[in-house]
């Protein structure tokens, strides 16, 4: 296991405080072993391995998980036993029916400490937000980052694991354990099969599947393009399949709150204006992309922009997709009085491209970091914007 410090870093200052810690991300992002890593945290620091109660809700394992009631009797007992706090690690809770009102009772009732996971991004929505209002706080998790591929691969060269991580994307048992490339592929087809049918389908009682695999493999062939409902209800129509905007912005929503896909508006930067059915969709994997369509290098611009996108994810930005005149922003992003403006490309093997990528930059009047990011091994900066090779600038400490 490698720490993953850039998440640690985050929930550490909330460790032992009376506050619900709740990770959430894409299934098999890495979730379980951040449960992991806060334990080995708390022992190091003296919590005597008693009082860590670890339960994971996709087990059948035991019995006593499989009712609220007998869940909060079995910690009852334990806290009661013990008679000390009690640090309770709830793996994909969303597994069990009534959790938020458990959780809210054990935090009244009992000393403890809790951290929760679980594969959907509304996993606050409902009653425990209500319960919990300014007692929990919300940590999202995502798969490896080039950073911490490298980690996983000390003995690799930049450059190879590079090649590596395009096709295969940062699902973190891909690093774990020797797999050959079509193992790979079979795991990363089968976490998108389980996405689909437990966390989409059968969360949102969806009956036609074959016409959700549609839409959704519509979705992610076409990450970094402009996305409209009439271009899906176009291309289902020469499928002859009949679908109503509703529908698509059901699934959409439904994919986001699975952790799978990502929709990002787009918004004019003179007029500071969000521009409505102008958006983008991205993939929290481009290894599941990889995996469906086998085509990440073909399309090469698409990976290195999803790349770049889950790169500012990761560091708490908000993004927007820019438009200055009719001029395209690949990313505008914002964390508190911090702005990055970021163009992708994937080689600025011509001076069109060069005046393209660079231009729109230049006419931005205001002095935040701008920055033209490529597979360049030259920096063909201009002006002040600098050219960076995306592996350097995933590797950056700050934008």
């Amino acid at each position: 296991m490698i720490k993953r410090e850039l998440y640690m870093a985050k929930i550490r200052p909330f460790i032992d405080k009376p506050i619900v810690k709740v990770l959430t991300g894409i299934r098999r992002c890495g979730k379980s072993v951040m449960l992991e890593l806060i334990q080995n945290e708390l022992i190091q620091n003296n919590i005597n391995k008693e009082q860590i109660i670890s339960i994971n809700f996709e087990s059948r394992a035991v019995d006593y998980i499989k009712s609220t009631d007998s869940t909060y009797e079995h910690i009852k007992a334990l806290s009661e036993k013990l008679n000390k706090k009690l640090y309770l690690f709830l793996d994909e809770i969303q597994e069990l029916d009534g959790w938020e009102t458990m959780i809210n009772n054990c935090m009244i009732d009992f000393d403890v400490d809790i951290y929760i996971t679980g594969s959907n991004a509304k996993l606050l929505s409902g009653e425990l937000a209500t319960y919990l209002a300014g007692r929990y706080v919300e940590f999202s998790i995502y798969p490896f980052s080039f950073k911490e591929i490298l980690e996983m691969m000390p003995d690799t060269d930049k450059n190879a694991a590079f090649q590596i991580y395009l096709t295969r994307g940062g699902m973190p048992f891909l690093y774990q354990f020797p797999i050959d490339e079509q193992g790979a592929m079979q795991y990363l087809n089968d976490i998108y099969d389980s996405i689909i049918l437990k966390d989409i389908a059968t969360r949102n009682k969806i009956r036609d599947i074959e016409l959700l695999k549609r839409i959704i493999q519509f979705f992610i062939a076409n990450i970094g393009n402009t996305f409209s409902a009439s271009s899906i209800t176009k291309y289902l129509k020469n499928e002859l399949r009949a679908v109503s905007t509703e529908t698509i912005y059901n699934y959409i929503e439904y994919c986001k709150n699975a952790c799978l896909l990502h929709l990002v508006s787009r918004e004019d930067v003179v007029g500071k204006k969000l521009l409505q059915f102008q958006e983008k969709i991205y993939i929290s994997d481009h290894g599941v992309r990889e995996a469906l369509y086998g085509s990440n290098l073909q399309d090469i611009n698409q990976t290195l922009e999803n790349i770049v996108y889950m790169e500012l994810l990761r560091r708490d930005y908000k993004i927007t997709v820019g438009k200055s005149s009719n001029n395209e922003i690949d990313f505008v992003a914002v964390k508190g009085n911090e702005k990055v403006y970021v163009q992708v490309s994937y080689l600025l093997a011509s001076d069109e491209t060069v005046e393209r990528e660079f231009s729109v930059l230049e006419r931005i009047n205001d002095n935040y970091p701008k920055y033209v990011v490529s597979m360049d091994e030259i920096n063909r900066g201009r002006n002040g914007i600098p050219n960076i090779n995306i592996k350097d600038f995933l590797l950056m400490n700050k934008f």
